[in-house]
């Protein structure tokens, strides 16, 4: 399980943020980042226990655990960037620059961040210290915290966005290529929120 080992091993004395993101697959819709600290790594044990990678809990569970977070006492930021962000940019940097957002969300709460760890093998150029944890969301419990929280989050955006597209099912595919979407994608054409970037959204256009 998760813990706060690589946070208490950072070089610094001031704030560490976990971070990640949620929707880099998709076809359509944003890209979510959160970042996720607990002064002095103060945390329900009961809470702590809980908290994994988002992949490996339930949609149940998440969403059980996402108050609980926001409401735990930690440090959060959460941003996005859209579609049309991640065609402009790539997914990579349209990741990083979701991520970077979330930082500034919490900073503008007064928590500016001190380190960062960050889900991946690759790291943003930015200013702030920070390393890459490969598989961060099953070591660190704030990167497993911000999973949570984006994973949510997006999930949250897309039921939103389905209300207005209901043919494409994102309420429950979060806009990935399921049987479903591709069927919509053929009978109804592109939306706004696709990413036109993407391989089968490319094809389609293409005719």
């Amino acid at each position: 399980m998760p813990d706060f080992s690589y946070e208490k091993n950072c070089p610094t004395q001031g704030l560490v943020f976990g971070i990640d993101e949620a929707g880099r697959g998709p076809w359509c819709g944003p890209v979510v980042a959160a970042c996720v600290c607990w002064p002095n790594y103060q945390i329900d044990p009961d809470l702590a226990h809980q908290i994994n990678d988002s992949k490996k809990l339930s949609a149940t569970k998440r969403e059980i655990l996402f108050p609980r977070i926001m409401q735990s006492g930690a440090h959060i930021g959460i941003g996005q960037a859209s579609a049309e962000e991640i065609d402009q940019l790539n997914i990579l940097q349209a990741t990083f620059l979701a991520m970077h957002r979330a930082l500034l969300d919490a900073a503008s709460k007064g928590h500016p961040a001190d380190f960062a760890l960050i889900d991946g093998n690759r790291l943003p150029k930015w200013e702030l210290p920070c390393q890459a944890l490969i598989k961060g969301d099953s070591l660190s419990l704030s990167i497993a915290a911000a999973s949570i929280i984006a994973k949510v989050t997006r999930d949250h955006i897309m039921q939103k966005l389905a209300k207005e597209f209901p043919q494409y099912g994102w309420d429950k595919n979060a806009g990935y290529g399921t049987a479903e979407h591709i069927a919509a994608l053929k009978k109804h054409g592109i939306t706004p929120h696709h990413r036109k970037t993407y391989k089968p959204i490319m094809a389609l256009l293409n005719g």
